[in-house]
């Protein structure tokens, strides 16, 4: 790349902090404006002295800048953002986040980790794995991940780890994020229909995730979870090697002699041969599959050795909100789960279930993304809180409301209690508070759904349950 000089329209957003940051570590200066900067986004930027301004203004543009990176937020466009305007009528180069990737990863052998679940945490395990074997991979992590100095690694070796997000590149650019990475090698979680404000129908979804896989090279690897029927589907007539994971033994790949506790062990599988045994501090079916999934591609590339995958897993801390815990010196257990969908919500239940099975389930779950807010999927909320005793259901999102057939808090909570579920609204904070206040019990476990912030619950009901019962 030959470019000197760049300036990030957005920058506080996830994924384009991390091409700053990726940018920044090649020597590239980096500018940037956004609306709102929180750590740990802020605390990163700084820590890689890249200046950024609150706001957006014309003015921000450097006008030396060799090029223009803008995000994919509804805000960003040249019709409701000055800064925006100007840069598509500045002459430089606009670019998405991900034009910028697909130049760096040019000649990488790519890890592209793709899914409608769990690519965070395998991306994230990937490069965990890699590094603690001192590959020194790049790496490109959509969430903040416990353990990581940031969520974006240049590295020395020609390994580069990108979690493979479907969603559009950019407001002036509808092709998904992962097609423009490069792809030599994929690991492919799932396919189940999501984001249905962009991909209509499950059809419409499917369509990148095919491309993605045909472009995969003859030297390349695809590793699939066969436990998931629409991963399972795509995987066929392709021109590279397939391998197949799931969490039993319906899979090449899978895991055996599961034992839960606070720290979780299985062997992991291939065949019949027992290749190591791994523990984990994460909960969850679904991470035991993760981690098979990830085990199987290091080691069919031969990238780690089996010990080294066992150190890896063993000191792997975890992806943010993914079942992290939140009120370590309470004994009633609180955790965060990323409820964006179905299946994310059931994955998050399934395991506070599974260990801890003779507590009480109170789960406080916010309709944050469209794929919740939609009328058309109202009818996951007639099973998606199996396992819970007492649901709480907060206000849904109110952006982009008048872009789909929005649902009412109204009409989710009367559905939820036709299913037979104990559930009721609540809206004011303060008053939530108190009123959970009222129900907990030392016998409780609770479970935050969201992928927003509850109108700040996400940290006060931590606090409170701590407060409430310390240790």
């Amino acid at each position: 790349m030959n470019t000197k000089k760049a300036h990030f329209i957005g920058i506080a957003g996830k994924g384009m902090s991390a091409t700053a940051l990726l940018l920044r570590q090649m020597g590239v200066q980096i500018s940037g404006s956004d609306e709102g900067f929180y750590p740990p986004v802020s605390d990163y930027l700084k820590a890689e002295k890249i200046a950024f301004a609150s706001g957006y203004r014309k003015e921000n543009i450097p006008g030396d800048a060799d090029v223009i990176v803008i995000g994919k937020n509804a805000k960003l466009t040249p019709e409701s953002n000055a800064e925006v305007r100007a840069a598509m009528n500045s002459g430089k180069p606009v670019r998405s986040f991900a034009d910028l990737l697909h130049d760096m990863t040019a000649t990488s052998e790519t890890i592209v980790a793709a899914g409608s679940y769990g690519k965070s945490t395998c991306t994230a395990l990937l490069a965990w794995c890699l590094r603690c074997a001192n590959k020194d991979p790049s790496y490109f992590i959509g969430e903040i991940t416990n353990g990581f100095a940031a969520h974006a690694h240049r590295g020395r070796s020609n390994l580069f780890v990108l979690e493979g997000d479907e969603y559009p590149a950019a407001n002036w650019d509808d092709t998904s994020k992962f097609l423009r990475y490069n792809a030599r090698n994929v690991l492919l979680t799932s396919a189940t229909h999501d984001h249905i404000n962009v991909f209509p129908t499950h059809e419409d979804y499917l369509r990148p995730f095919r491309a993605l896989l045909a472009s995969l090279p003859a030297d390349g690897l695809l590793v699939a979870c066969s436990g998931e029927p629409h991963a399972r589907a795509l995987a066929q007539d392709l021109v590279c090697p397939i391998a197949f994971y799931a969490l039993n033994d319906n899979a090449h790949w899978h895991a055996g002699n599961i034992v839960r506790a606070a720290e979780t062990s299985f062997d992991l599988l291939r065949g019949g041969e027992k290749i190591v045994r791994l523990s984990t501090t994460m909960l969850g079916n679904h991470n035991i599959e993760n981690i098979v999934g990830i085990g199987a591609m290091l080691l069919e590339k031969t990238l780690v050795t089996p010990d080294e995958l066992k150190g890896g897993i063993g000191s792997f801390q975890g992806v943010k909100r993914r079942m992290e815990p939140l009120a370590p010196s309470s004994r009633v257990p609180v955790y965060e789960g990323f409820g964006s969908s179905y299946e994310k919500a059931r994955s998050a239940i399934d395991a506070a279930r599974l260990h801890f099975p003779e507590r009480r389930l109170l789960i406080v779950f916010e309709p944050h993304t469209f794929t919740w807010r939609n009328r058309a999927a109202i009818a996951d909320y007639d099973d998606v809180f199996a396992g819970g005793t007492k649901i709480f259901i907060f206000e849904p999102a109110s952006q982009g409301a008048g872009t789909h057939a929005q649902l009412t808090q109204a009409e989710i909570v009367a559905r939820v209690k036709a299913a037979g579920y104990d559930a009721e609204a609540i809206g004011d904070p303060e008053a939530a508070l108190q009123r959970l206040d009222g129900v907990l019990r030392t016998d409780d476990v609770v479970l935050l759904l969201t992928s927003g912030e509850l109108g700040g619950l996400i940290k006060t009901i931590p606090r409170l349950v701590e407060s409430k019962f310390p240790r």
